[in-house]
């Protein structure tokens, strides 16, 4: 196939999907390309530098194997200086538990589906996120969201999936309150305690809730969200809003959309990237690129006609 991108693959070894990477590399030969450019890793953090050799080699289609913690340390690398000026596609293979920016953009979670949008689906150009020198695609949080995480950790997840987003939700319930002042495109807007801040560029995020149903991942702005609930009592009436899409009406969550979102806490919360863990921070400056990230998609998938949500700006 002389007119193919030159493939690149990374893959996170330790995760599965469909038939596992021995179906992948067979199905690769059947479309043509017998001999991709090739790494597996261990561990996502293992991924920025297998990126950077396939670019150095010339990779013009990567096509990343793993959950959403492996895609943003290899979108961070994309994006990362020196890297920039290049764009490379990027087809997600959706190996992980919640694959969060694959199913908000509507990329199958079977390995046929998910290869056959990698290889031949639309090119979309999606916004990109910075927090704390690293680049991301779904969503940045401190607070209860990032416990949350943390507490699922990796092994809990491959053994109950998504199940286990219940039990550590139970427990972040108890995540206690500071004080945050945030100014959202240079502008004051909130001053007061909160137990979660959380900033999407998409509308579904940790534990499949869709927290932002207006969001759109190619409009130059993310959404943002504060919560001032207070032990599990408040947050039983915070998810029960969710389930019923009126979470903006509710009187313990605030939100808006922003280019430039800086939060300063008074004592120091775990954050969260992309469902990553982190460790804790008293400031959470995101800057937004706006469609900086060429990725493949489902034709006519990434929904940019426009918000169909809630606002309050």
């Amino acid at each position: 196939m002389t007119d193919s991108p030159k493939l690149a693959v990374i893959a996170h070894r330790k995760k599965q999907l469909g038939e596992g990477l021995g179906r992948l590399r067979e199905a690769l030969t059947e479309a043509g390309f017998e001999d991709p450019i090739w790494y597996e890793v261990p561990k996502s953090k293992k991924t920025p530098k297998k990126v950077h050799r396939a670019m150095r080699e010339g990779a013009e289609l990567l096509l990343i194997w793993g959950g959403d913690g492996t895609v943003q340390r290899c979108l961070d690398a994309l994006m990362s200086e020196g890297s920039a000026d290049r764009r490379i596609a990027v087809g997600i293979l959706p190996a992980g538990t919640a694959n969060l920016l694959a199913t908000n953009l509507g990329i199958p979670i079977d390995l046929d589906g998910a290869l056959e949008v990698a290889l031949h689906g639309d090119q979309k150009d999606l916004d990109v996120g910075t927090f704390n020198g690293e680049h991301f695609a779904v969503m940045a949080g401190v607070g209860f969201d990032a416990l949350l995480i943390r507490d699922a950790d990796s092994v809990m997840k491959d053994r109950f999936g998504r199940l286990a987003y219940l039990w550590t939700g139970a427990r972040a319930t108890r995540a206690r309150l500071v004080r945050a002042h945030i100014a959202i495109d240079g502008d004051d807007w909130f001053d007061g305690k909160v137990s979660c801040v959380l900033v999407a560029n998409v509308g579904t995020v940790t534990g499949g809730l869709t927290a932002f149903p207006g969001a759109v991942p190619d409009d130059g702005r993310f959404d943002v969200g504060v919560v001032t609930a207070v032990g599990m009592w408040d947050w039983i009436k915070v998810f029960l809003r969710l389930l019923l899409g009126q979470v903006h009406s509710s009187p313990l969550v605030r939100t808006t959309t922003a280019r430039h979102i800086d939060v300063r806490l008074d004592s120091k919360l775990r954050y969260e990237l992309d469902g990553g863990d982190r460790k804790k921070t008293t400031r959470m400056n995101v800057q937004v690129k706006p469609r900086a990230l060429t990725l493949r998609v489902p034709s006519s998938q990434v929904r940019s006609a426009g918000r169909s949500g809630h606002r309050q700006e």
